[in-house]
């Protein structure tokens, strides 16, 4: 059974975690296949952690919490993944904003009546008048109807 390292609840990794004793170690073979998020990653060793147990992830040699080094570099590169979502986060804010302030700056749609209720002519005649056609510079085989 294969389950996809997106989902973040997972119930077969929480069977494999809670069947860990003190001393086991949980091996992947990478990194991505136990989570995408920092956040995620890090709960998920946390809880490992809390069963005395180690992780370690065979196709990323530096992802080992059995050793010294492996921990640090887990704790350095999770943060810099936390701070790379961080800008995500804030640049996707940013853009939401400039979109939210450009669709105020908008004229309201009351501001552009429809020719009918401004008094032209009905919907549709002016379409077959030929002054519109030849302001348009249309030819007189189109008809523009949908």
């Amino acid at each position: 059974m294969h389950v996809s390292g997106a989902k973040i609840d997972r119930a077969q990794l929480r069977r494999v975690i809670d069947q860990l004793g003190p001393g086991d170690v949980l091996m992947v073979t990478r990194l991505d296949q136990l989570a995408r998020f920092t956040r995620d990653l890090f709960n998920t060793l946390a809880a490992i952690a809390d069963r005395k147990a180690g992780f370690r992830s065979l196709g990323d040699a530096w992802a080992d919490t059995t050793t010294s080094h492996g921990r640090l570099m887990l704790t350095v590169l999770g943060g810099l993944g936390e701070f790379e979502w961080d800008l995500i986060r804030a640049h996707t804010a940013e853009g939401r904003e400039r979109e939210g302030a450009r669709r105020e700056a908008r004229p309201p749609a009351e501001a552009h009546p429809a020719p009918t209720a401004r008094g032209d002519q009905a919907e549709g005649e002016w379409r077959a008048d030929p002054r519109y056609r030849s302001q348009l510079q249309c030819p007189q085989q189109h008809d523009f109807a949908a």
